[in-house]
């Protein structure tokens, strides 16, 4: 199959040191089969290290050092299988981080914003909609019969549509899909049940007021939902499906949009800052994005 990705995708390259939030800290990272191969033929060197660092209890991974830091990073941010060994060493999510995949009758790639650098090339992109051929996929194409890159086009159309206000346009996608506005504190018992992975985010996130709506320009807002759409209602099984997933992305809207008020965010640099906390604590989450979509 051919591989489509966001016309901003391109833009993205990995700042590795000069990150002010690496993804090698926090995370344990599981290690593929065929890379766990390929770390046991290591022999000397620091193919030792390597070796040494993996816990096989489970899922294969690297056991985490002091602070929750992978084994691997060096004191100025470098990974150390790299300068050591090469990429060619990294294992498939140190390889692919922050990229993620949607596979229906076509395959895409895209970025996630738990990424800071992630979240400044998505939200600085008015391209949303624009996608190009990146390469190719060794997939087959699904065979659902619900077409849900359709669906998002369409609400691509009614979000895009800048002789409407922003805030028209939001309740035009919440009356297309039959979506129901809940109140403020349905989501707040939920975010409050939620796991994190930094307490103080839980405590940001439990400030959330649906009334707090960021003013002038929702330009970012707009590209955060797109994002949101792009990656979780893709994929979805139908249209019952695709408007509980749309819900979902809507809600996360109204958090970034609540949490910038709240922090009186106005540059790119704040406002990805915190469209990546939601994404990290939330969207990486699969119990915690299930909790708030069903």
């Amino acid at each position: 199959m051919k591989l489509f990705a966001p016309k901003y995708y391109g833009s993205f390259k990995c700042i590795a040191d000069k990150c002010e939030h690496s993804c090698c800290v926090g995370w344990e990272i599981d290690i593929d089969g065929a890379t766990l191969e390929k770390y046991k033929a290591l022999n000397g060197g620091y193919g030792d290290n390597v070796k040494s660092s993996i816990s096989t209890g489970g899922t294969p991974h690297f056991i985490l050092g002091e602070k929750d830091r992978c084994p691997h990073l060096d004191g100025s941010g470098l990974c150390k299988i790299i300068t050591n060994l090469g990429e060619e060493y990294l294992c498939d999510i140190c390889r692919e981080h922050p990229r993620f995949y949607n596979y229906t009758k076509v395959a895409e790639v895209g970025i996630g914003m738990s990424c800071p650098e992630a979240a400044r090339v998505i939200l600085s992109s008015p391209d949303y909609a624009v996608f190009e051929n990146v390469g190719s996929v060794s997939k087959e194409a699904d065979t659902v019969a619900f077409d849900g890159v359709a669906e998002r086009g369409a609400v691509y159309k009614i979000l895009g549509d800048e002789g409407a206000e922003y805030h028209a346009r939001l309740e035009e996608i919440y009356s297309k899909y039959s979506i129901e506005q809940k109140e403020d504190g349905f989501w707040l018992e939920l975010l409050n049940s939620l796991e994190y992975l930094d307490e103080n985010h839980k405590k940001l996130f439990m400030n959330y007021s649906s009334k707090n709506r960021a003013g002038g320009n929702h330009a970012y807002l707009e590209r955060f939902l797109a994002y949101l759409v792009f990656r979780h209602c893709t994929e979805a099984l139908d249209l019952e499906d695709f408007g509980a997933r749309l819900g979902f992305s809507l809600f996360c809207e109204s958090l970034l949009s609540s949490l910038i008020c709240l922090e009186k965010a106005e540059t790119l640099h704040e406002v990805a800052r915190l469209a990546s906390i939601i994404s990290e604590e939330i969207e990486y989450s699969e119990d915690n994005t299930f909790a708030l979509t069903y």
